[in-house]
């Protein structure tokens, strides 16, 4: 019998450790769709950034890191967003998280050194 929709599966049946890494997924299978890059493309950046970043052979998060490395690069080799925007949005998001009492969800309004929406 198959599993009701939605039901939670076993944790050896799930394909990802942590959500982010869901993230990191989807999103490349976002910007392939939208054309942002190819398929071909994207097993180039990835093959190098699991040459590059340490830990990427781990088999955990250290190949998931090699995903939004190879994210990163392709967004600034496309031109989607500028390098330094994206060096800015991790150093928000790292502030975020130290920030986030343990257990809560972390947002990059936890930024203590975001600025206030609407201001």
């Amino acid at each position: 019998m198959a599993p009701e929709a939605g039901a939670e599966r076993p944790i050896e049946e799930r394909p990802f450790e942590e959500p982010w890494q869901a993230s990191a997924f989807a999103l490349a299978v976002a910007l392939n769709a939208r054309g942002a890059f190819t398929w071909k493309e994207w097993a180039e950046a990835l093959s190098r950034a699991l040459r590059t970043v340490p830990g990427a052979d781990d088999g955990a998060g250290g190949y998931w890191t090699a995903w939004v490395a190879a994210l990163e690069t392709l967004i600034a080799e496309k031109g989607l967003a500028a390098p330094d925007l994206l060096a800015a949005r991790a150093a928000s998001w790292e502030r975020a998280a130290a920030a986030t009492p343990h257990g809560k969800a972390i947002t990059l309004d936890n930024d203590p050194l975001a600025t206030p929406a609407g201001q």
